[in-house]
């Protein structure tokens, strides 16, 4: 068996859609008895840490909370966003909600909700 770099590796997974990509972590997961969650530092409790979080927040999730009357608009502003094909965009419309990006800037997240409200979905940034 001949072993991949991290390059050849790094180009394979871009070819991957993010559902077979998360069927590949869960694979691997398996395979190797492994958990691929991040580490968790120990967060400061009470309502001052609590707001401190929320101010230092850099990373938003959006969320598509409903599809709208049109559905095949929001479908196609879902594949501009990511990338997902026709199936995987279309069966994520139906089952909002639901995230659509994870993790992006809040810029990035406006523009996605701003896209998308557009094509006629109710959106939240999370």
């Amino acid at each position: 068996m001949v072993a991949l770099t991290q390059d050849e590796l790094l180009a394979e997974f871009e070819t991957m859609t993010l559902i077979q990509l998360a069927d590949f972590v869960k694979a691997f997961e398996e395979k190797f008895d492994v958990t691929a969650a991040a580490a968790v530092a120990a967060a400061p409790v009470g309502p001052a840490a609590a707001a401190e979080v929320a101010e230092e927040q850099d990373e938003f999730d959006v969320v598509l909370t409903g599809a709208g009357e049109k559905k095949i608009q929001v479908i196609k502003v879902v594949r501009e966003l990511t990338s997902l094909g026709l199936k995987e965009a279309k069966d994520l419309v139906d089952g909002a909600p639901k995230p659509v990006l994870e993790k992006v800037a809040k810029d990035a997240a406006e523009k996605a909700k701003e896209a998308l409200e557009g094509a006629g979905a109710s959106v939240e940034v999370k």
